[in-house]
């Protein structure tokens, strides 16, 4: 008996000892991957396209679709996932059939600095997509069991309906020879949409915008038609307020939302102007729930496109884009501190600098006449002045 326990524990010990050492083989102590969270305006329209081409409200089940998403855009994007949800940095890159993707994410807890980096090799032979090699750190995994580690993963932490399902929509996923783009061959099923549904919006977080919606439609419904009301008096309700603001109904997303009292129209202001709040209010709406860079891609894409075919380009909206985001991520990062905002009557100026001074309506042509584009001085001078004004906010310091 005593053997044994000796035997088991021996056993036991070496294991562990193995796993230590694959766990500190697996980690590097610089970054394969080093590059900011950004997101391109280009890659917002890019996004925008792809979804409208691919709208789930249009699409029948079973219908077979073709979507060619840019590498450009999945580049963007796994870079922006990888820093929201592991506070690490990704890149995709693809030519002639072959693709390469990096991952790298800081291990914390640890006293020294240490990153997980991961890189897979793809490639396409004309007939199916290979995973060619994975490597965590210094070590090699078989690529045969990158799929079932997956969804072994999956099944831990609760996604094995979600993980079979993209596995029973997604078909064919091929590499443009060009190495532009990514084709991806899926059959829509409408499960995914309301799977979806339930990961970004869990029913306590329903209810809780239920709640929201309820008490704007009041507090709206006691304000007389055509008064205007300033923001902050109504600011908490955030995603609903956004929704407001925008002129969408949550029933698009949430369609238990179409039997919810609906907040009557009136004009809600900062700086007594209408265009103001909303520019703030959804900026910080995109940045608490999809993360700052998005947003203030957004921002900057809607402000080239109204330069080139709507009011013209404003810094000035630009300004309360930048504010909102700030906001949002106020939210999310140090919710107490807005706590302790809200605690006190709030100003407009305590949430979106003075704008006086900040040119707007520049057309296309004077756009590109006064600065060129996003990245010359004279715009970096502008911008750099926005953020001086917001940072001189108490709520941003």
């Amino acid at each position: 008996m005593r053997r044994l326990f000796l035997t088991l524990a021996a056993a036991t010990t070496l294991l562990l000892v193995g796993l230590s050492l694959l766990v500190v083989a697996s980690l590097d102590s610089s970054a394969l991957v080093r590059r900011s969270e950004t997101i391109s305006p280009a890659a917002v329209a890019e996004a925008r396209r792809l979804l409208a081409l691919n709208d789930p409200r249009q699409l029948q089940p079973g219908q077979s679709r073709l979507v060619m998403v840019p590498a450009r855009l999945i580049d963007e994007g796994v870079n922006h996932l990888a820093a929201r949800f592991g506070g690490g940095q990704a890149a995709f890159s693809a030519a002639a059939r072959q693709a390469e993707i990096r991952v790298t994410l800081p291990v914390p807890l640890i006293p020294v600095e240490r990153y997980l980096n991961l890189r897979a090799d793809l490639s396409d032979d004309g007939k199916q997509l290979r995973i060619d090699s994975v490597r965590v750190g210094s070590l090699s995994l078989p690529p045969q069991s990158v799929l079932p580690l997956i969804q072994v993963l999956a099944g831990i932490g609760g996604y094995a309906e979600e993980w079979r399902l993209v596995r029973s929509s997604v078909g064919r996923i091929a590499i443009a020879a060009s190495g532009n783009r990514v084709d991806i061959a899926y059959v829509w099923l409408p499960e995914l949409l309301s799977r979806a549904r339930a990961l970004a919006l869990p029913s306590e977080t329903t209810q809780q915008l239920e709640a929201a919606q309820r008490d704007l439609a009041g507090l709206l419904g006691f304000r007389a038609q055509g008064q205007a009301l300033p923001l902050p008096a109504v600011l908490k309700p955030l995603l609903v307020l956004a929704s407001y603001l925008a002129g969408r109904d949550l029933a698009a997303v949430i369609p238990e939302a179409a039997a919810w009292p609906r907040p009557s129209r009136r004009e809600l202001t900062l700086h007594g102007r209408e265009d103001t709040a909303q520019h703030f209010i959804i900026s910080a709406a995109l940045s608490a729930w999809a993360g700052e860079p998005i947003a203030d891609a957004i921002g900057l894409y809607k402000e080239l496109e109204d330069a080139r075919s709507g009011s013209g380009f404003s810094f000035a909206d630009l300004a309360a884009d930048r504010a909102g985001t700030r906001f949002g991520k106020l939210l999310t990062d140090d919710p107490a501190r807005i706590d302790t905002v809200f605690a006190a009557p709030v100003r407009d100026a305590d949430l979106v600098p003075i704008l006086r001074g900040l040119p707007e309506y520049i057309a296309e042509a004077e756009f590109r006449r006064r600065f060129g584009n996003t990245e010359s001085a004279p715009y970096r001078q502008l911008v750099a002045e926005v953020e001086r004004r917001i940072s001189a906010l108490p709520l941003y310091r």
